[in-house]
């Protein structure tokens, strides 16, 4: 089955299925190696770790693209990508669509805010117009080439407009052809547990460590309904944490060994890029 197909499948199973994103090569091996079914190839991310830059539309196309074909090439799982606005107008969307199913994309999200955009969870997010947002979509939809390609729609309405305004805008947004819906940065938990019951299509539900959306387990949000449980920026934070730790160690201890605890060890690090098998390809050809 290919990837598109197994990403589907999982969605359509609606068991709140948990995706975690990656924002490199590395980070992708390590949640294929711990036995996710699919990941996420974040903007935030790659922002974040690429640029040392906050998520406020930095990230152009060329860069998510570049990031998602190498993914592509280190991992077999599915991988959903973060197109953020879609890099411009409807036909910008087409584009981009095109450009991200190349590079081995088996979903794209698009959002619904104005350009440039900003992290879901920050303050101060403004959203194009429903008629804008339905077009894009509808450029999205008709841009891909194979039908197994699925297409997700956020909104990011619920900040500016209120729940209900969310609610009708993905509505507007299944109506379009949008496979997965995304209703970003509710903040109770009460419209959490509603937005299955009020969109038949499938949903992702955004669970970011300490921000707006209250948290729940991904075992609940399956029984609710949803599709995807997305935790995109897990990996990143707990880098983040794992590199301050380690080197508060070695600014103060003045070293760091195998054995604190702190780190991979040396073989570890090999199995995981691969190394054994780079050494049996290099017998083959000497």
């Amino acid at each position: 089955m290919s990837t598109r197909k197994q990403l589907k499948s999982l969605v359509e199973a609606r068991r709140g299925v948990l995706v975690p994103g990656a924002f490199n090569a590395l980070s992708a091996k390590v949640v294929e190696d711990l036995g996710f079914e699919a990941l996420y190839v974040t903007g935030a991310g790659v922002t974040n770790m690429w640029f040392g830059m906050p998520d406020q539309g930095f990230m152009g196309l060329s860069e998510i693209a570049n990031h998602t074909a190498r993914i592509r090439d280190a991992v077999s799982l599915p991988l959903i990508v973060d197109a953020d606005t879609g890099f411009g107008n409807a036909l910008n969307v087409y584009h981009t669509v095109r450009t991200l199913e190349r590079a081995g994309a088996d979903c794209i999200q698009l959002e619904d805010q104005v350009s440039p955009k900003r992290c879901g969870h920050f303050s101060g997010k403004e959203v194009i117009s429903t008629e804008e947002a339905v077009s894009k979509i509808k450029a999205a939809v008709d841009a891909r080439r194979d039908p197994d390609f699925l297409v997700m729609a956020r909104t990011d309405a619920a900040a500016t407009h209120g729940f209900e305004a969310a609610v009708e805008r993905a509505q507007k947004f299944a109506e379009a052809g949008a496979d997965i819906l995304f209703v970003e940065a509710v903040t109770k938990a009460e419209e959490v547990r509603a937005l299955p019951q009020r969109l038949a299509k499938p949903q992702l539900m955004n669970m970011v460590i300490g921000g707006k959306t209250p948290m729940f387990g991904a075992e609940e949000l399956g029984r609710l309904g949803y599709g995807i449980v997305l935790y995109a920026n897990a990996a990143l934070q707990g880098a983040v944490h794992g590199m301050h730790k380690t080197l508060t160690t070695l600014r103060d201890d003045k070293q760091v060994l195998e054995s604190s605890g702190l780190v991979t060890s040396f073989t570890e690090r090999q199995r995981l890029v691969g190394k054994p098998d780079w050494d049996e390809l290099e017998k083959r050809y000497t």
